[in-house]
Parts: C-alpha cells; sequence; structure tokens
C-alpha cells in the first residue's frame, strides 16, 4: 500500500493503540467529549474521513489529554463494537485508499460532511504553513497530508468542484478563492471547462473578484479557447455591472477594468476599442505593470492591436516618444509610422522589436526585418558581436558583462562565440573564479580537462548551473569524497545527474529510502540507467513501497507483481512519467501498455480516470482512443491528447474519427473550436480543409505557425497555402527575370504567413520573387525544411541575381543562407569569403554536406583567414563544427592538445568516419591518460570520439563503463569491432545504449550476446546474474501486502539452486565406491529419498512462479518429479 492513505489513518490507528494497554472502562458514555462521540460513531459507520475531521476541530480547542485515547475505546466497546486494532487499522487503510484512488467518492463524501466538518477540511486545504497536530507522542502532519491530496490527480478536481459548490457558503469568499487558486495551480487547465464559468459565484467583493480574476489569468495558456471565452463573459459581466457607465455611449473599460481583464483585454471586440476613452487608456499606460501585461498578448490580432494603438495615439501619449514606446509591449509589433521616425527613436523600436517572435500567428502584420538586413542597411545596429571581437575583450569588460541582465541572451550565442567568451574567462586571470563566474546553460561549455584543473569546487557553487553529464559524474565523484551527505550533493540542482549505481548500491536502506525524493524530483534529468539502478536498489529494499513507475525499468515479467487492487497508484505512478524516456524497447513497452490497458479495462469511463492516466493517454491504442473513450472523458481527453508529441497513424486516425463523431466536419466548427483543436487540423484531409482555409485563414495559419521546425503533411501544407493565396492581393511580379510576366511571386506577407508551407511554391514562383523581398526573408525562406533540391537551386540563382556571384557576398549574406547554401558546389564554396570563424560557423550549423563540400569549407577558412591548423584556438574548432570530419589523419595531428582538450565534448558530438573519430581517439589519449585508465566521466565526454576504440582496447574495457558510453558513440562503432564485445560487456550497456545498437550491429551477433542485448533491453540485474552468488539474489517473503504470486523468475529463493547444482558431484562420489555398494538399491532410495527431503521445501518457491506449466524447461525439469501426479 502506498504512503499516502497511511498518513489519514496514523492519527486512528495510533491513538487508539494508546488504550489497548489500559483495562479501565468508563461505566458512562458523558466521559467522553461530544465532538469525540460523534467521532466515534463516524468510526463505527465507517466515515473515517468525517471522523479525522472531527478530531482536527476538537484539537483545535481542547487539549489532548493521555486518558482521551481511553475514553473513545470504552466508548466504542460500549456500543459492542468489536473492533481489534488490527481490523481497524485494515478498515481505515481500504476505505482512505479508495479515497485517495477514486476522488469521485472523496467527493461525495465532502458533500455529506456536515457545515463545521466541511469548514475544517477547507481550513485544512488554506492553512499555508507546515502544521502538526500532536497527540500526546503521536503527531499527524496535516501539511503533508494537503500536498499529497492536491498533488493526486483527480482529488485536485473533487476538490476544485466541492470548493464551488460549497465553499462560498461556509468561509469567506476571498479564502475560497485562495483555495481556488491552489487547487488550479497544482493541475491542469483541463479543470477549467466552459461549464465551470456557469458555477462562479457572481456577487463577489471587488477584492476576491480580482484575485480570483489573476488565478484564470495565469491560467490564460492551459485554458481552451471555448473556456476562454466563458471565464472573459464571466468577468466582464461583472465589471460591466459594476461599472459608473449609465449608457452604450460611455464605455465600461477602464483603466483598471484593463487591468483586472489582463491578457483577456485581447477577447475585447473592436467596438469596444473605439468607445473606451482616451483619458483611461492613457491612465493605462500610465501604470507600471501595463508593459508588463502587454508583454503577454501574444494572440492580438493585428486589428485589435491597430485600434488600442490609435487609443494610445489619442490620448496624452506621443507614439514617436521613445519612453512610450518602451511601454508598448507587443503592440510595438504594429507599429506602423515608420517613415516619420528619427534614428534615436528607431533603434529603441528596433530593439523592442526582438520580443516580436513571441506573437503567435499574426506575424505577417508585423514588420520584423531580418539581421543581416538590418545590418546592410543601419550599420552594426543589430550586428551582433562577433566570436573574435569577445575573445578579445578585455575580462574585466566580459565578467561585467555576465553579471549584467545582457546574459540572460547568452544562450543565444553561438558555440564559437560561447567559447571565445569562455576561454578569455579561463585564460586570463584566476580560472577558478572565472568558472565560478559561468551561470545557467552557459556553465555546460566548461570541460572535463577545466574542472580536473580545479579541484576547489563545492556544492554551493553549482546550483545555479546547468551540467553535461560528465561533467556532473566527474563533480559527484569529487565533492562525495569531502562530504559524507547524500542530502547537500543529491539537493544540489543537476547534480544528480552524476549518481552512478556503485553509489546507489552503496546507500544504506533508510538512507536510500530517505533521499529517494530527491530522484524522484528530478527524474526528468536521470538517464534510463539511473533509473533503472534506482528500480533494482528499491525492489531490494522495500518493495512493497516501491513507486510504481519504477517496475516499468524493470524487466516486464515484474509487472506481475502489480496486483488489480494497486491499479490505480501505478496509472497513477505511471502516468506522471515519460514512457518513452522510461522504457526504450518497443517489446518492453507494449509489454508495459498491456499491463495499463488491462487495469482500465480498455476503458476511460470519465474525466477523473482521465486524470489518473495523466501522459499515458498518449499511449493508449487506437482502438481505446476509438471506441474505450467515454463521451463524458472525452473533453478533458482532448487537451490531454493536445500535448502528446508524437502519435502513431493509427491513434491519429482514431483521434480524427472522434473528432468527426463529436464535433462534425471542419467546415462546421466555430471560431473556438477550431482554435481548440487546431493541433489536430493535420489530421484532416486537404478537401476537409479547404472550407477552413476560406472561413478561419487565420487560425489556420496560426496552427501552422506553431508547427514550425516539423514536417507537417503535405495536404494540411496546401491548404494553409490555398488560405494566404486566397487573403493575398494578387499582382503579378514585376521582376526584370526572363518568364516573370504574369506570375504570382512571393509576397513579403505570404513568406510570413506560409512558415513551412512555403514549401508550395514553384520553383519558377521563386524565382521571380522581388529582389527586396527576397532579402528581407532569406532568412525564413532558409529554415524551410520542406524545400526540394530543385527549390533550393531556385534560391541559389535569386541570391546569385541580388547579391552577385559568390565572390562578392558579404559575412550576413552567406549567414542567412540556412539550407540554401547546401547548394553551393566546391568551386562556389571556394569563391566565398571565410575569414571569419563566425560565417564558417553558421554554414556548420548544416549537416548534409558532401565530404567535397565540406572540405572545401575547411581549406577556404584556413586560406581567406591565414590560420595554420597549428594555428587554430578553442572557438575555431567549435565554429568549424561538421567540417573537422573532412580533416585527414596528418591535419588532425597537428591540432594543438591545449586546444582539442577544452573542446572534446564538442568535437564529440560528431559524426565522423571510423578512421577520423580513431585519430581524434588517439589525442584523447593525450589528454586522458590510456583508455583502460579511463572513468565513466571520461567515456561520457568523448562522446561519438569514444567510438574510435579498437577492438582490442574495447575488450579490455571494464563492463561497469558500458553504460557511460554515449547511445551516439555505441551507433557509430563499426559492425565488426561492435561484435567484439564480451556478452558480459554487452549485458552491462544499459537500455539506453542497448536501445541505438543498429540492425548491421545485431547481426554480426552471436546467439549468447544477442540474449545479452536483450537483458540490457529489458533492465535485467546484470550485477547479480554475471558477478554474485544465487544467494546474493533478493528473496522474497510472502504478505499480504505483497502476493506470493508476483514474484519473477530471477529471484527465486537461493537455496533451491544450492541443492540443484552438487548432484553430479554426489554421482560421481557414488561412482567412485567399491562394487559391493554400487548396485544397492538400497542407498539409492536412501540418497534420492534426501535429496528429495532436501528438494521439497524449495517447491514452495518455486511456485511463487506461477502454475508448473509456465516454468522453463530450466526450472521444470528437476522438480517435477516432486510434484503430484495431476500437476503434470
Amino acid at each position: 500500500m502506498s504512503q499516502e492513505p497511511r498518513m489519514y489513518l496514523l492519527f486512528l490507528f495510533l491513538f487508539l493503540r494508546h488504550g489497548v494497554a489500559s483495562h479501565r472502562v468508563p461505566d458512562s458514555r458523558q466521559d467522553l467529549h461530544p465532538l469525540l462521540q460523534k467521532m466515534a460513531e463516524e468510526i463505527i459507520d465507517g466515515s473515517y474521513l468525517n471522523a479525522l475531521l472531527d478530531l482536527i476541530q476538537f484539537q483545535s480547542s481542547h487539549g489532548w489529554t493521555a486518558d482521551l485515547s481511553h475514553r473513545v475505546l470504552a466508548y466504542l466497546n460500549s456500543r459492542n463494537v468489536a473492533f481489534t486494532i488490527p481490523s481497524l487499522q485494515a478498515a481505515m487503510e481500504n476505505h482512505l485508499e479508495q479515497r485517495l484512488y477514486q476522488p469521485q467518492k472523496l467527493l461525495e463524501d465532502l458533500r455529506e460532511t456536515d457545515a463545521q466538518q466541511f469548514h475544517t477540511a477547507m481550513k485544512c486545504l488554506l492553512e499555508d504553513k507546515k502544521d502538526l497536530l500532536e497527540l500526546e507522542d503521536i503527531v499527524i502532519d496535516l501539511g503533508e497530508i494537503r500536498k499529497q491530496a492536491l498533488q493526486s490527480p483527480g482529488v485536485n478536481r473533487s476538490l476544485f468542484l466541492i470548493t464551488l459548490e460549497r465553499c462560498f457558503q461556509v468561509l469567506n469568499a476571498l479564502e475560497c478563492v485562495e483555495i481556488l487558486g491552489r487547487v488550479l495551480r497544482g493541475s491542469s487547465g483541463s479543470l477549467l471547462q466552459p461549464e465551470i464559468a456557469e458555477k462562479l459565484p457572481w456577487d463577489l467583493r471587488e477584492d476576491a473578484f480580482k484575485n480570483l480574476s489573476a488565478v484564470f489569468k495565469d491560467l490564460y495558456d492551459q485554458t481552451s479557447a471555448h473556456s476562454q471565452r466563458a471565464l472573459y463573459s464571466w468577468m466582464t459581466g461583472i465589471l460591466q455591472t459594476s461599472s459608473k457607465a449609465t449608457d452604450n455611449s460611455v464605455s465600461w473599460v477602464s483603466a483598471e477594468n484593463l487591468w483586472i481583464l489582463g491578457r483577456y483585454m485581447v477577447h475585447l471586440s473592436l467596438e469596444e476599442i473605439v468607445k473606451i476613452s482616451p483619458v483611461e487608456i492613457g491612465l493605462f499606460i500610465s501604470y507600471d505593470n501595463a508593459t508588463k501585461q502587454l508583454d503577454t498578448v501574444y494572440d492580438i490580432t493585428p486589428e485589435l492591436a491597430q485600434a488600442f494603438l490609435e487609443k494610445i495615439s489619442s490620448s496624452s501619449f506621443d507614439l514617436r516618444n521613445t519612453s512610450t514606446i518602451h511601454r508598448l509591449g507587443l503592440l510595438v509589433c504594429f507599429y506602423d509610422d515608420l517613415d516619420l521616425l528619427d534614428t534615436a527613436v528607431a533603434q529603441v523600436l528596433l530593439h523592442q522589436m526582438i520580443k516580436c517572435s513571441h506573437l503567435r500567428g499574426f506575424q505577417a502584420g508585423v514588420q520584423k526585418v531580418p539581421s543581416f538586413y538590418n545590418i546592410s542597411q543601419m550599420g552594426v545596429l543589430l550586428a551582433g558581436v562577433g566570436t573574435q571581437a569577445f575573445y578579445s575583450m578585455d575580462r574585466r569588460d566580459l565578467l561585467q558583462v555576465l553579471r549584467s541582465t545582457v546574459s540572460l541572451h547568452v544562450s543565444d550565442l553561438s558555440p564559437a562565440q560561447k567559447q571565445g567568451v569562455l576561454r578569455k574567462m579561463i585564460e586570463a586571470g584566476d580560472p577558478a573564479s572565472g568558472i565560478v563566474e559561468i551561470r545557467g546553460a552557459f556553465f555546460k561549455e566548461v570541460s572535463l580537462f577545466d574542472l580536473q584543473r580545479e579541484p576547489g569546487f563545492n556544492t554551493a557553487v553549482l546550483k545555479e548551473k546547468e551540467l553535461r553529464r560528465s561533467q556532473a559524474l566527474f563533480l559527484y565523484e569529487l565533492l562525495s569524497k569531502s562530504t559524507r551527505r547524500p542530502e547537500e550533493l543529491l539537493s544540489t540542482g543537476q547534480l544528480v545527474k552524476g549518481v552512478t549505481c556503485s553509489h546507489i548500491d552503496a546507500m544504506s536502506a533508510d538512507s536510500f529510502l530517505a533521499h529517494f525524493h530527491h530522484f524522484e524530483n528530478n527524474l526528468s534529468l536521470l538517464s534510463p540507467y539511473q533509473v533503472n539502478c534506482l528500480a533494482w536498489k528499491y525492489w531490494e529494499v522495500s518493495r512493497s513501497s516501491m513507486p510504481s513507475f519504477l517496475l516499468a525499468a524493470l524487466p516486464a515479467r515484474y509487472l506481475a507483481s502489480v496486483p488489480a487492487s494497486q491499479c490505480v497508484p501505478f496509472l497513477i505512478s505511471l502516468g506522471k512519467s515519460q514512457l518513452d524516456s522510461l522504457v526504450l524497447d518497443s517489446h518492453k513497452k507494449n509489454s508495459v501498455l498491456r499491463k495499463v490497458q488491462q487495469c482500465l479495462n480498455n476503458s476511460i469511463a470519465d474525466e477523473y480516470a482521465v486524470d489518473i492516466v495523466g501522459k499515458l493517454l498518449c499511449h493508449l491504442p487506437a482502438a481505446v482512443l476509438h471506441r474505450g473513450v467515454s463521451a463524458r472523458a472525452w473533453a478533458t481527453a482532448l487537451h490531454g491528447l493536445r500535448a502528446c508529441p508524437d502519435l502513431s497513424p493509427e491513434q491519429k486516425a482514431a483521434v480524427r474519427l472522434r473528432l468527426l463523431e463529436q464535433h462534425g466536419l471542419p467546415q462546421n466548427w466555430t471560431a473556438e473550436t477550431m482554435k481548440d483543436l487546431g493541433p489536430f487540423l493535420v489530421l484532416f484531409s486537404g478537401n476537409e480543409l479547404s472550407s477552413v482555409a476560406t472561413k478561419f485563414p487565420d487560425i489556420l495559419q496560426q496552427t501552422a505557425a506553431r508547427l514550425a521546425g516539423t514536417f507537417p503533411p503535405q495536404e494540411f501544407l496546401w491548404a494553409v497555402f490555398e488560405s494566404v493565396q486566397n487573403m493575398s492581393e494578387k499582382s503579378p511580379s514585376s521582376a526584370s527575370s526572363p518568364g516573370c510576366h504574369g506570375v504570382m511571386a512571393p509576397s513579403s506577407g505570404d513568406i510570413f504567413k506560409l512558415a513551412e508551407a512555403n514549401a508550395c511554391w514553384a520553383p519558377e514562383d521563386l524565382l521571380c520573387m522581388e529582389e527586396h523581398t527576397f532579402t528581407r526573408h532569406v532568412e525564413l525562406l532558409g529554415a524551410v525544411r520542406g524545400f526540394s533540391p530543385p527549390q533550393l537551386m531556385t534560391l541559389k540563382e535569386k541570391a546569385v541575381q541580388v547579391w552577385d556571384l559568390p565572390s562578392y557576398w558579404k559575412e550576413y549574406h552567406i549567414a542567412s543562407l540556412g539550407r540554401i547554401a547546401l547548394t553551393l558546389n566546391e568551386s562556389e564554396l571556394e569563391q566565398l569569403d571565410l575569414s571569419s570563424i563566425d560565417t564558417v560557423a553558421s554554414l556548420s550549423q548544416q549537416t548534409e554536406w558532401t565530404p567535397g563540400q565540406a572540405k572545401s569549407i575547411l581549406q577556404g577558412f584556413l586560406e581567406d583567414s591565414g590560420y595554420t591548423i597549428r594555428d587554430l584556438k578553442s572557438f575555431h574548432l567549435v565554429g568549424l563544427g561538421v567540417t573537422l570530419c573532412a580533416m585527414n589523419v596528418t591535419e588532425i595531428s597537428l591540432i594543438r592538445i591545449s586546444e582539442f582538450r577544452v573542446v572534446v565534448a564538442r568535437i564529440g558530438t560528431l559524426l565522423c568516419s571510423t578512421h577520423v573519430l580513431a585519430e581524434f581517439k588517439r589525442k584523447a589519449e593525450v589528454v586522458f591518460g590510456d583508455p583502460t585508465e579511463w572513468s565513466g566521466s571520461v567515456l561520457q565526454e568523448l562522446g561519438t570520439i569514444a567510438a574510435g576504440l579498437t577492438k582490442e582496447e574495447l575488450q579490455m574495457l571494464d563492463k561497469d563503463l558500458m553504460p557511460y558510453f554515449q547511445p551516439s558513440a555505441i551507433k557509430c562503432l563499426p559492425d565488426e569491432i561492435f561484435k567484439e564485445l564480451s556478452a558480459e560487456q554487452i549485458a552491462s550497456l544499459g537500455p539506453e545504449n542497448a536501445a541505438v545498437v543498429t540492425p548491421a550491429q545485431r547481426r554480426q551477433l552471436s546467439t549468447l550476446q544477442l540474449q545479452s542485448l536483450q537483458r540490457a533491453l529489458d533492465g535485467d540485474n546484470t550485477r547479480s546474474w554475471l558477478d554474485t552468488p544465487p544467494s546474493a539474489s533478493p528473496t522474497r517473503t510472502p504478505s499480504s501486502s505483497s502476493p506470493p504470486a508476483s514474484v519473477p523468475p530471477s529471484h527465486l529463493n537461493a537455496p533451491c539452486f544450492g541443492v540443484i547444482i552438487p548432484v553430479s558431484e554426489k554421482s560421481k562420489q557414488h561412482s567412485g565406491r567399491s562394487s559391493g555398494a554400487e548396485g544397492d538399491p538400497g542407498s539409492w532410495r536412501h540418497a534420492v529419498s534426501t535429496l528429495l527431503g532436501l528438494l521439497r521445501p524449495c517447491v514452495h518457491s518455486c511456485l511463487l512462479l506461477g502454475v508448473p506449466v509456465t516454468w522453463g524447461p530450466w526450472l521444470a525439469c528437476p522438480l517435477l518429479v516432486l510434484l503430484p501426479k495431476t500437476v503434470w
């Protein structure tokens, strides 16, 4: 049983236990306080939650004395209730577990509580402190109970509904609003369904209304469009009622009401905005928090934005004033009075427009200008700082930059720029202080070599730093030598990434259980191998309380240990996890999902079931999604399905059928339905979407914008293309190119709106584009992933038309090309000016270069910059990126070790050829020593470079190092090398590495190696299998909470093996006896009888594996002789 229900029952079980030792039985019930009498009656009735609430109420106004427990027990005895402590405990456990895992019944219980009990329940939810209820030496942690309740799927739904139903009649409105806020913020937006608005109170005091509106504003992004509209209607209804406006000529939209609406201001109609008083809009803009609010109106339409700008212009604020521009938030993106701006105001406006990338779907109304265009038109306004410039800066100036707010944009720097900053910080002055100053994700650029040189680290300096796994492995090992407190290490940010299996194994049972929450709270940071180690440790020390999601990390057969009674906690636990990260093997995942379906009985009955399955919803088979999700559950399920990253074709087909059944054809959908179902538009055919393209082009284009960087279906892209074409002003191209007469070429607005659907342009359309249109938008076109080679060739042609031959192209031209650059042949690449490492770094972001192209880029940089390979700095190596793979063995040998050792991790991300990786490996030996001396952190740091190991070096590696290869390195190992790994090494790969073994590598493996690979995929305990004697295997003691039938074969009681193995030895001993004893049937009968006597106790343990028909031959053969004939 899980720990949550136990916390509810602790109070009753423990304080009643005190009464067992007492033999005094009071003669009268009047000895007991009426509230405690009521509590005892509720215990008799089985209303244990009500009993808890009465106890809390009693304790709040009375002191608890030792004799009270005796009086309660006496009262129960006087009612002839035959309660024993164990039976009472069992009854309470069962009841309270049902309430936690069947939250609908919790809702019913709370509805049936009296006013005082309900008041007590609400007060418990409201308390912010970690309050403890103390009864003599018994402590009830109400704070922990509250925390568990608010985090339990489904329970928060019940608490939300009951708070709406009853709270406003029992507590004051401010307290009820606070409770609603806590429940809603701890749950998904699926609780806010449109019908909820009908249950909201209309008579709230002003302060309570503002607080509740603030909750809805905070949850705006998680709320469906239908629910947003319903909540907006509720908010505006109250605001209009309380407004002093007496007729329609005066707007109810005051400055304060705009602030209360917050992001809901985008739902105001154009007519309502036009009626806003200039005084009120001016007052609103003058608010200190107005800019922060306007920075969040991501879904405002161009029409509404223009209306707001016009209103602001009509107030006392001048839109040409830099102070006003700073206050406009995202409205600045729709600024259209550009021609009259002076240089200073234009610079401020341009700087503010950086935030325009946050707008959703309506970017076509925003005149954003790509950086290369700004540079060519405005000099160095947005040029950015080059890598060499960073490296040349004074260290003190650089340090000041990193400490300022500018550091928030460090993540936007290229890897080469980051390396330039890093080398300056570390090379100049005190290297240790330089490393300490590096914060956040930037710290991941620090090399393992640099960390090894600075042993003075402590946990305090690591709290605000992101770590690579190699860094974490090294630092955890280093710091664990100086501190004996796991708490200090495990609570330090991302240091948990560095915990190894040996660290986990070394923890005592008590220490492991006490600190497990650190692992659970950082599950997303752990590798599948770490989770597997945690699962085995938990199974060993406390399998009865083991979190169910960990069972998925063990071999599939362990799922049998989940009885039907534990299905709900199993689903909740697994539903909070990322199944794709937890289970990497498809066969094992199918086993997990079969267990899930079994627990669900192949159906989702209501919204509570959706809450419980959580992220598992994304993995349910198509049949369950189509027929198993009830109509009542569908709206909540759909909210969850929107977040599924990768539904299978079968699942998509099932969802599409349900959408058609529930909502009809897209042509009949409302605007709110379109917004809510936007992510599912890709499931429909071109014919079904054609009406959408005409009716809701903006929403369709908004959906397309959200899919940027993915590969949407072609039919969807054509529908988006059609919608944009329908909205475009048709004007033939005026380009002077031959064949462009009458061609409808792409306009600036078209390109912005189309996003990935730009792939639908014909090559001749792209060629006829206006020059200024191409210049402004080449970066967007270069980012389109769906362009075919002919389209990319056409865009290169256009670049030559606009910018002349490649020899004339500037750095910003080259950097803006994106995938278009892939069409440059070797001769054209040689013409480019590649003297800047930033130019080369922009080219190396593309990974599809041929070896010849990559070589041309490498040689071009060396020739144009004047550097030799010996001269290359670390940031040069990072900037060269994939072109390093074009180096030959001799060239790689010329790279200076001092520069190579600080960028090993970056080079280890490259997928180079085997001979190149082998040469990089040889350089790595100079840095880290002989491969036999490498640690797990070194293997992690090396990445694909580790694939350059020879078969002899691989064979010499300790099997415990195998999980620390990066998956990319395993894939890069040549087939003929991979097959040289021993069975033990393969079994120790860990689930993640085993999952990336290629089909070609598999084909080279022997049967024994394939079995080992399957063990690694399953997450089998290779340590006990390979290294430890059978007696070291965890044994299983059957108990009521853990049925005997749940014990998997690998945990068979060890003595069973100890008596089977020596049989052959006994045979040898018998064969050596005198001839007189050889044929004595009596002696053989005695030997067999003795052996059977030894084996017979093992039969019980073996039966824990299930009925004999399920045994494998390895088990059945020696034991069938002990079973009755009927079992055979």
